[in-house]
Protein backbone atom coordinates (compact mmCIF):
# COMPACT_ATOMS: atom_id res chain seq x y z
CA UNK A 1 0.00 0.00 0.00
CA UNK A 2 1.48 3.32 -0.97
CA UNK A 3 0.91 6.57 0.81
CA UNK A 4 0.02 9.48 -1.49
CA UNK A 5 2.75 12.09 -1.63
CA UNK A 6 1.48 15.54 -0.89
CA UNK A 7 3.14 18.41 -2.65
CA UNK A 8 4.66 20.91 -0.30
CA UNK A 9 2.64 24.09 -0.47
CA UNK A 10 5.13 26.56 0.83
CA UNK A 11 3.68 30.03 1.06
CA UNK A 12 5.80 32.55 -0.84
CA UNK A 13 8.10 34.52 1.44
CA UNK A 14 7.03 38.11 2.02
CA UNK A 15 9.67 40.74 1.27
CA UNK A 16 11.49 42.57 4.02
CA UNK A 17 9.78 45.88 4.73
CA UNK A 18 11.73 49.15 4.66
CA UNK A 19 9.69 51.96 6.22
CA UNK A 20 11.07 55.34 5.24
CA UNK A 21 9.50 58.64 4.36
CA UNK A 22 12.78 59.64 2.69
CA UNK A 23 12.76 60.12 -1.07
CA UNK A 24 16.06 58.19 -1.29
CA UNK A 25 15.68 54.95 -3.20
CA UNK A 26 17.97 53.07 -0.81
CA UNK A 27 17.90 54.67 2.65
CA UNK A 28 19.71 51.78 4.37
CA UNK A 29 22.05 50.46 1.65
CA UNK A 30 20.28 47.31 0.45
CA UNK A 31 20.96 47.59 -3.29
CA UNK A 32 23.73 45.02 -3.12
CA UNK A 33 21.61 42.58 -1.11
CA UNK A 34 19.51 40.16 -3.20
CA UNK A 35 16.81 39.77 -0.54
CA UNK A 36 13.58 41.26 -1.89
CA UNK A 37 12.36 44.25 0.04
CA UNK A 38 9.47 46.64 -0.14
CA UNK A 39 10.23 50.32 0.50
CA UNK A 40 7.15 52.25 1.62
CA UNK A 41 6.48 55.49 3.49
CA UNK A 42 5.07 55.02 6.99
CA UNK A 43 1.47 55.99 6.10
CA UNK A 44 1.26 53.60 3.11
CA UNK A 45 2.17 50.11 4.30
CA UNK A 46 -0.60 47.85 5.53
CA UNK A 47 -0.65 46.24 8.94
CA UNK A 48 -0.63 42.87 7.14
CA UNK A 49 2.59 43.82 5.29
CA UNK A 50 4.08 44.90 8.62
CA UNK A 51 3.16 41.66 10.40
CA UNK A 52 4.03 39.35 7.49
CA UNK A 53 7.46 40.81 6.67
CA UNK A 54 10.29 38.62 7.94
CA UNK A 55 12.21 41.76 8.96
CA UNK A 56 11.20 45.42 9.22
CA UNK A 57 13.69 48.28 8.86
CA UNK A 58 12.43 51.63 10.15
CA UNK A 59 14.18 54.85 9.19
CA UNK A 60 14.44 56.81 12.45
CA UNK A 61 13.25 59.96 10.67
CA UNK A 62 9.93 58.19 10.09
CA UNK A 63 9.53 57.32 13.77
CA UNK A 64 6.79 59.83 14.57
CA UNK A 65 4.48 58.86 11.71
CA UNK A 66 5.20 55.19 12.43
CA UNK A 67 4.18 55.53 16.09
CA UNK A 68 0.97 57.33 15.13
CA UNK A 69 -0.13 54.07 13.49
CA UNK A 70 -0.16 52.31 16.92
CA UNK A 71 1.16 49.05 15.51
CA UNK A 72 1.85 46.16 17.87
CA UNK A 73 5.38 45.24 18.89
CA UNK A 74 6.89 42.50 16.80
CA UNK A 75 10.21 40.68 16.60
CA UNK A 76 12.49 41.62 13.75
CA UNK A 77 12.09 45.40 13.92
CA UNK A 78 15.34 47.31 13.35
CA UNK A 79 15.66 51.09 13.57
CA UNK A 80 18.05 52.63 11.06
CA UNK A 81 19.70 55.76 12.43
CA UNK A 82 20.37 58.51 9.89
CA UNK A 83 21.99 61.02 12.28
CA UNK A 84 24.83 59.37 14.26
CA UNK A 85 24.72 62.15 16.89
CA UNK A 86 21.08 61.50 17.84
CA UNK A 87 21.22 59.79 21.23
CA UNK A 88 17.41 59.93 21.59
CA UNK A 89 17.00 57.07 19.13
CA UNK A 90 17.80 54.37 21.70
CA UNK A 91 14.93 55.07 24.13
CA UNK A 92 12.60 55.59 21.16
CA UNK A 93 13.68 52.24 19.67
CA UNK A 94 13.12 50.55 23.03
CA UNK A 95 9.65 52.11 23.26
CA UNK A 96 8.55 50.43 20.01
CA UNK A 97 10.22 47.10 20.83
CA UNK A 98 13.02 47.28 18.25
CA UNK A 99 15.56 44.45 18.26
CA UNK A 100 18.44 46.70 17.22
CA UNK A 101 19.56 50.15 16.13
CA UNK A 102 22.05 50.48 13.29
CA UNK A 103 23.51 53.46 11.48
CA UNK A 104 22.53 53.90 7.84
CA UNK A 105 25.27 52.58 5.58
CA UNK A 106 27.11 50.84 8.45
CA UNK A 107 26.94 47.28 9.73
CA UNK A 108 25.75 46.21 6.28
CA UNK A 109 27.34 42.78 6.52
CA UNK A 110 25.43 42.17 9.77
CA UNK A 111 22.24 43.55 8.20
CA UNK A 112 22.58 41.41 5.07
CA UNK A 113 23.15 38.32 7.22
CA UNK A 114 20.12 39.21 9.31
CA UNK A 115 18.04 39.63 6.14
CA UNK A 116 19.21 36.28 4.79
CA UNK A 117 18.51 34.60 8.13
CA UNK A 118 15.02 36.15 8.30
CA UNK A 119 14.17 34.83 4.85
CA UNK A 120 15.62 31.38 5.45
CA UNK A 121 18.64 32.15 3.26
CA UNK A 122 16.47 31.59 0.20
CA UNK A 123 18.15 34.43 -1.65
CA UNK A 124 21.78 33.55 -1.10
CA UNK A 125 23.37 32.39 -4.33
CA UNK A 126 25.72 29.84 -2.73
CA UNK A 127 27.08 28.73 -6.12
CA UNK A 128 28.18 32.28 -6.86
CA UNK A 129 29.68 32.72 -3.40
CA UNK A 130 31.56 29.42 -3.46
CA UNK A 131 32.62 29.34 -7.14
CA UNK A 132 35.24 32.09 -6.97
CA UNK A 133 38.04 29.96 -5.54
CA UNK A 134 39.51 32.89 -3.64
CA UNK A 135 37.74 33.87 -0.43
CA UNK A 136 36.59 37.46 -0.17
CA UNK A 137 38.98 39.84 1.60
CA UNK A 138 38.42 40.10 5.34
CA UNK A 139 36.23 42.97 6.50
CA UNK A 140 37.88 45.91 8.14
Amino acid sequence: MSVPVQASREEPQAPALVISDSSETDPVGLHSCPVPHLHLPSPLFSSEEYQRAPLVLLNDRSYLTFTLRHLPHRPGLIVVLADPDDATVYPRAAAIGADAVIRAGENLAWLHLRLHDATGCRYVNWQELLAGGEPPPPGS
